[in-house]
């Protein structure tokens, strides 16, 4: 018996319903750029290394261009467009990222930003080291990592009602 070649997929898209008929061969990543115009959302190597195409799925943050379209049926899906306010306001880490300078050409910045969502929601306190690591998946051909650490350091210490 021939496998269906589509399928149709209901998930929860930056808190919005969403419900879309995907090739069952697609990535997360082509459906969100493709179908959703979430464009923040970078194909960079399209095998799950450089980190630009991260999104969080249920709490965690994910590749999408390794994880299939089909997937995310049921899921609660957040790209960095689903992180600003209601008037379009940055998030805290969005914010930092601009205070510490942290965005040179932006290519990797949705990645980074989106992995830094996850590690500061943990609500714990991380080393510099452990912060490294945490980010450690992701590919700045810029260099920026300095100002980006500082940048997640400080949102963390905000968040933990700590000094700078």
């Amino acid at each position: 018996m021939a496998m269906q070649q589509y399928q149709t997929v209901r998930f929860k898209l930056n808190g919005r319903d969403v419900e879309r008929t995907v090739d069952v061969r697609a990535s997360l990543t082509d459906m969100l750029r493709n179908d959703y115009r979430m464009t923040s959302v970078k194909k960079g190597c399209e095998v799950g290394e450089c980190g630009a195409c991260t999104v969080i799925i249920d709490g965690e943050a994910f590749n999408s261009c390794i994880y299939l379209a089909v997937w995310a049926e049921g899921k609660s899906i957040t790209t960095l467009e689903g992180l600003l306010g209601p008037n379009g306001e940055l998030s805290d880490i969005q914010q930092a990222f601009v205070e510490e300078a942290a965005i040179q050409c932006g290519f990797c910045t949705p990645g980074f930003i989106l992995t830094a969502w996850e590690i500061l929601e943990s609500g714990k306190e991380y080393t510099d080291e452990q912060l490294r690591k945490l980010l450690s998946g992701h590919l700045c051909r810029c260099t920026g990592y300095e100002n980006i650490l500082r940048a997640v350091k400080k949102t963390m210490y905000r968040r933990l009602g700590k000094e700078v």
